[in-house]
């Protein structure tokens, strides 16, 4: 079986206390099928590799989450696997509990399949670059960053694509309070010069 390493001793000690048996099960489970599979800590999250990239493990304050690093190839006879999620939502959703985790053999077929890709050294496709569509300010968020420059000109820096998730998360509410509360908090973040979805970016 593959070495363990201390820091990942020590990420699943720290974690919360709901996500420490996940943790603990994913880890087990993938040394478990993979014996040969190293572990890593990249991006401040637990890594496994055999023959190269291969799954992830992280979790936050409320779910963890399980990510295979080619999951857009991976046989997936159950349907288990969310290929398109972020790395922060999980491609098997948000894991609050062991209810919530796929039975074992389920997790096994995976792992194994994610083995055999590697094995046959198949890598996933180059993505082609693709110009972010902007999206069209709405006036109650424009007023509001015109009345807090710090805020507008962190907004104004980030790249097409972190813009438009504040806009489709400002766009998106269904209740004019609950649009107001967001442009609010969208506001407080910028000006502290935060991406919309900087939760998941520090573990």
């Amino acid at each position: 079986m593959g070495k363990k390493l201390k820091a990942i001793d020590e990420y699943i000690a720290n974690a919360q206390p709901f996500a420490k048996p996940i943790l603990l099960m994913f880890r087990d489970l993938i040394h478990e099928v993979c014996p040969q599979c190293e572990e890593k800590v990249k991006w401040g999250m637990p890594h496994f590799e055999y023959k190269g990239q291969m799954m992830s493990t992280a979790s936050f304050k409320e779910h963890c989450i399980l990510n295979f690093w080619k999951a857009p190839l991976l046989d997936d006879p159950q349907e288990v696997l969310e290929k398109g999620s972020t790395s922060a939502m999980g491609q098997l959703g948000r894991i609050r509990s062991m209810d919530d985790v796929p039975d074992k053999s389920v997790l096994e077929e995976l792992i194994l399949n994610a083995m055999r890709l590697n094995e046959a050294n198949i890598k996933l496709p180059k993505k082609t670059s693709q110009r972010v569509k902007e999206i069209d300010l709405p006036s109650d968020f424009q007023l509001a960053l015109d009345a807090d420059v710090t805020a507008a000109d962190h907004f104004n820096s980030f790249p097409p694509g972190q813009r438009k998730e504040y806009l489709e998360w400002i766009t998106g509410a269904k209740r004019e309070e609950t649009r107001a509360k967001r442009i609010i908090t969208a506001i407080e973040w910028l000006a502290e010069g935060k991406r919309k979805n900087w939760k998941y970016e520090k573990c």
